[in-house]
């Protein structure tokens, strides 16, 4: 029998997807420790069609319930199912589905079995496939089980049979990992909880890159995300500051018209980095809904933050970040003031001792080592 050890990440994301995220990372620097690693994509079935799920644009159901080897000592699996936790939205309909939907966890893993069996961890992410930590710790009861709770599910609207999954199921974990503090109160009622920051790919972000910014603009100013851009706050800033240009790199359709905003659609990880290393500011200018408060630390928080740009984000989102700049949303004076904060702040002078790399990260959740910066 083998010595390496494996890891199974069970993620709502293609391993494959142009759409970057904190596990994608994760698989890597895993994978760069000597691990051997599945990735399982969960949370996708016959529902997915009716609701054009983004990840059928990839060979998700070519390669549905298989093996697929990537490179050495890494696969995808993409389970595939008639059926899985979708939101619907309306209670009765919740309450209709809820048996249904409670079963999910239990139906046919296929060949991706064998590495659970096999697994010395477990990584599960928040998603609708965390129904499958009961089946799992029957199969294999000796691994390490993780609970990495990158997103609040209430928050993005998940069924009540998944919210409910959670509360049974987190106190069951061996660590429950958590990246933002709002996130932590949320969870601290279980002693196993920690902070738990996400990860840069440092080795990307230090390698030299080429400006891409037309030096035509006085500043350049940058969103990065797939979702909850504040179209408001975007139109007004770019309309008190036309010779500052607005960048936003992300799946967002009809932004606002504008000379001075520069729409450059969604992108490969590596091909944003430039554009983060090189900007004048970073926009984190989220639109409030309930929960919204967990993005304080989030992935895009970290990458701006190991540039050491400055950032303009909503109070809601106020951390104790000496580069954050705050602005009342629907306030536009305030909204400028905070971008001319931002522009006069001091990058040289910002430390950044508080950023994990990904192997460090990948370290804390396999229990390797126990402690982590917080956030400055």
């Amino acid at each position: 029998m083998s010595d390496t050890k494996k890891v199974l990440l069970v993620t709502g994301h293609y391993l494959l997807s142009k759409r970057r995220a904190g596990f994608h990372a994760l698989a890597e620097a895993f994978w760069q420790k000597g691990w051997q690693v599945l990735f399982f994509t969960g949370a996708l079935s016959r529902l997915s069609r009716l609701r054009r799920d983004y990840r059928l644009q990839y060979p998700v159901l070519a390669e549905a319930n298989r093996i697929r080897p990537v490179k050495d000592r890494m696969d995808s699996f993409v389970w595939y199912t008639p059926w899985h936790p979708a939101s619907v939205r309306m209670r009765w309909l919740e309450r209709l589905t809820y048996r249904w939907f409670a079963r999910y966890g239990r139906q046919d893993i296929g060949p991706s079995r064998a590495f659970v069996e096999e697994a010395d961890l477990i990584i599960f992410e928040s998603t609708p496939a965390l129904l499958l930590t009961e089946a799992f710790k029957e199969i294999n009861p000796r691994a390490r089980y993780v609970y990495r709770v990158s997103d609040d599910m209430r928050l993005l609207g998940n069924h009540r049979v998944v919210l409910d999954a959670q509360d049974r199921l987190a106190g069951t974990f061996d660590l429950i990992s958590v990246p933002s503090e709002p996130l932590l109160e949320k969870f601290r009622q279980y002693p196993q909880t920690r902070l738990h920051l996400h990860g840069i790919n440092k080795d990307v972000f230090d390698a030299p890159h080429e400006n891409p910014y037309d030096p035509a603009w006085e500043a350049n100013c940058l969103f990065v995300g797939a979702s909850r851009l504040d179209y408001a706050v975007l139109a007004a800033a770019a309309g008190q500051f036309k010779r500052w240009a607005f960048h936003v790199i992300g799946p967002f359709r009809n932004l606002p018209r504008a000379a001075n905003i520069i729409a450059h659609g969604e992108m490969e990880f590596l091909k944003t980095v430039p554009y983060i290393r090189h900007a004048d500011i970073g926009l984190h200018t989220l639109a409030h809904v309930p929960g919204a408060e967990c993005f304080t630390n989030s992935l895009k928080v970290m990458q701006y933050c190991y540039c050491r740009l400055p950032i303009v984000a909503p109070e809601f989102l106020r951390t104790p970040r000496r580069n954050m700049f705050y602005y009342r949303p629907g306030d536009a004076e305030s909204i400028a003031h905070a971008l001319r904060q931002a522009r006069a702040f001091d990058r040289a002078a910002y430390t950044r001792d508080d950023i994990l790399s990904w192997t460090d990260l990948a370290s804390l959740l396999a229990g390797e080592t126990t402690s982590a910066a917080t956030p400055r």
